[in-house]
């Protein structure tokens, strides 16, 4: 995959992303939304199997680089969990970079092109309870359905339960919704 939209390109991540997905990953200020404020703790002498796996990925599951001018700013993914069904998720890591309204965009070239390009039928995303903010974006700019809560269903590094909102989207609904047109370059 490899999109463009202005200034913004989405792309597969390649072997020498990886020095730089495992220094965000480990960074526990950029993790601590995912349940990991100490961060993965990947040592450094796991980074070429971390890069090895971005060439073993597919069209089902890929990690994804996100590019502001060239630059590295953040990570994408998505994952088949079922036929014709894509779990995705966002994080903008550059902190520099968040707060300026990129996710809507970012999100809006990627679920389009798993709709319009891949065959996926419907698309699924989740975030944390707490994360207000998130779910504004998911509902209310993006026009993801809510489906379920899942109370108390996975503790984070710290021992605290954590809880998550569901979200999901068909390719009918994301087809009809004039505000998601945007024309991205597909290489």
């Amino acid at each position: 995959m490899n999109l463009t939209y202005k200034d913004l390109t989405i792309r597969n991540a390649v072997f020498a992303d990886a020095k730089q997905l495992v220094s965000w990953w480990n960074d526990g200020d950029i993790m601590a939304h995912a349940g990991f404020p100490n961060g993965l703790g990947i040592p450094d002498s796991k980074i070429d199997k971390v890069g090895k796996s971005f060439e073993d990925s597919d069209d089902f599951g890929r990690v994804l680089v996100i590019e502001y001018c060239g630059k590295p700013i953040g990570e994408m993914s998505y994952r088949t969990p079922e036929d014709k069904v894509a779990e995705i998720g966002i994080k903008i890591c550059d902190a520099n970079m968040q707060e300026r309204g990129l996710g809507v965009t970012l999100l809006s070239m990627l679920i389009d092109a798993l709709f319009t390009h891949y065959g996926y039928e419907k698309i699924m995303i989740d975030t944390n309870l707490n994360n207000k903010r998130t779910q504004h974006v998911y509902e209310k700019k993006l026009g993801f359905q809510f489906t379920h809560i899942a109370e108390n269903s996975w503790t984070d590094q710290l021992g605290q339960l954590q809880s998550s909102i569901h979200y999901e989207m068909t390719k009918d609904n994301w087809i009809n919704m004039a505000i998601n047109k945007i024309t991205y370059r597909r290489d």
